[in-house]
């Protein structure tokens, strides 16, 4: 029998290479998946963004039964948490997802194929070769193309590693315990979204960041916003601040932190170390290729080709790409329909979405105001607060607002930030009208329905020339 010679193979199966396997398989190209775990996925899915808004999703609730009476909710003093029901409600939304790529791969012809897969050097007359190890076996696959989307992991303080006590985003995601305290080092996304969900159920959270603020990459007065309400609801931080030393003792670990010059000693049962996450290309044969990986990422071009001829790279590999689930999974439509000879577009950076599920939710994209005006705009801003929108009164979340920057001159809008109730989501329609090139103008005159928290974005949008008609 003549040898199989794929028209592409993908290793990693995350977001990005799940996605790129899928539109190949629709392309009508002959794909391979390899993946090296016994489920398809990657972190997204099995310990990352799925299981952890699964939980974020039980702690609103919880929250909103500790407000019950509000809400005209008798008899509900007497609640009780069940920790465990609330685990295993976790793990059957990331086994049904599971088995969904699962049949998705079938239906769109995809081979999926079990091991750890490496490159092995250059194309030879056009083929590259990818060799794929699993139980001391080793197995070859030849391929037109090959796309690596071989993911991330968490970063760790040095000197420390992961355990019962030390956790990364593996590790808490399943404890068999509710800790009574938490220290969290890192105040991005995972380290807000996680003392968020933790503090909900009572755990005494310390936050501990090494940057001013809270939310770093956000927008200055976001940061502000966040800091306020996470105050008011009991959560400790300390930003600015440096970890000299995590030691164990007999109750859990003990941490010390300087702050403004002064050192501090935290105790509590467990640390979160969530300072980032480092791209999985140590052992994928990249030594073998022309690509010369920065930091153990991969640089490509707006295409994802790396220096490699027929070598494609996606997802958190990616040099100077914000390492989120959906900008991998587009990075993979780009990459197919390069391979396919299909219309595509590159990514523009600035029209990636940032979702933060902590509550008070985040969600943002473009130019913060600072980065706007340091890049010689002439910014005019508008902001609109929740506590003047009916709905976020109805659903009883005040807190945050919709702050809009933009071009004084033209109306373009440069970037829209928001903080509040469902953030996550109102945030797709400033990214569709930034994809679209819609003004502020355009967005002043678009109906939107009543009552509604995305009438907020009708308001910012007035507000950005003085004229909200709510406040």
């Amino acid at each position: 029998m003549p040898e199989t010679i794929y028209d592409v193979v993908i290793i990693g199966s995350g977001p990005a290479g799940y996605t790129a396997a899928i539109r190949a398989g629709q392309y009508g190209l002959k794909t391979a998946l390899i993946e090296k775990d016994g489920f398809l996925g990657g972190t997204c899915l099995h310990v990352g963004c799925i299981p952890t808004k699964a939980l974020l999703f039980n702690a609103e609730l919880w929250d909103h039964l500790k407000d019950a009476k509000e809400f005209g909710i008798e008899g509900v003093d007497a609640r009780a948490l069940n920790w465990a029901a609330i685990q295993e409600r976790k793990s059957k939304i990331v086994a049904k997802h599971a088995k969904g790529l699962e049949f998705l791969m079938k239906k769109n012809k995809v081979e999926t194929v079990k091991g750890y897969g490496k490159l092995t050097g250059p194309a030879q007359n056009g083929v590259l070769t990818v060799e794929v190890a699993n139980d001391g076996k080793t197995n070859r696959l030849k391929a037109k193309n090959v796309l690596l989307a071989t993911g991330s992991e968490a970063r760790m303080l040095p000197g420390l590693v992961a355990d019962d006590r030390v956790l990364t985003n593996i590790e808490i995601l399943s404890l068999r315990d509710l800790p009574k305290s938490l220290v969290i080092v890192g105040a991005g996304a995972v380290g807000v979204e996680f003392a968020s969900i933790y503090r909900s159920f009572g755990c005494e959270v310390t936050i501990v960041e090494m940057l001013p603020r809270l939310v770093p990459v956000e927008d200055e007065e976001v940061s502000k916003e966040l800091a306020r309400v996470y105050r008011k609801r009991g959560i400790n931080f300390h930003t600015g601040a440096k970890v000299e030393k995590v030691e164990k003792t007999k109750a859990g670990i003990a941490v010390t932190i300087t702050v403004d010059g002064e050192q501090e000693k935290i105790e509590a049962e467990k640390i979160l170390i969530a300072v980032g996450r480092k791209p999985r290309t140590e052992n994928v044969g990249l030594e073998k290729t022309k690509i010369k990986p920065e930091r153990g990422f991969i640089q490509v071009d707006s295409w994802m080709h790396t220096a490699e001829p027929g070598v494609y790279a996606v997802g958190d590999v990616v040099l100077g790409a914000p390492q989120l689930a959906h900008v991998g999974a587009m990075e993979a439509l780009v990459a197919v329909a390069r391979i396919a000879g299909k219309p595509s577009k590159p990514i523009n950076p600035e029209h990636i979405p940032g979702a933060t599920y902590c509550h008070p939710e985040i969600g943002s994209v473009g130019l913060t105001e600072a980065k706007a005006r340091e890049a010689g705009y002439n910014v005019k801003v508008g902001k609109f607060p929740f506590t003047a929108n009916s709905r976020a009164s109805i659903v009883g979340q005040h807190e945050g607002f919709i702050k809009i920057v933009a071009d004084a001159e033209y109306g373009e809008i440069l970037g829209v930030h928001i903080i509040g109730p469902q953030a996550t989501e109102l945030i797709a329609e400033a990214v569709a009208a930034m994809e679209l090139e819609a003004t502020v103008e355009d967005l002043v005159w678009t109906i939107h329905a009543h009552p509604t928290l995305a009438e907020a974005m009708l308001d910012a949008s007035n507000s950005v020339y003085g004229m909200a008609i709510n406040a």
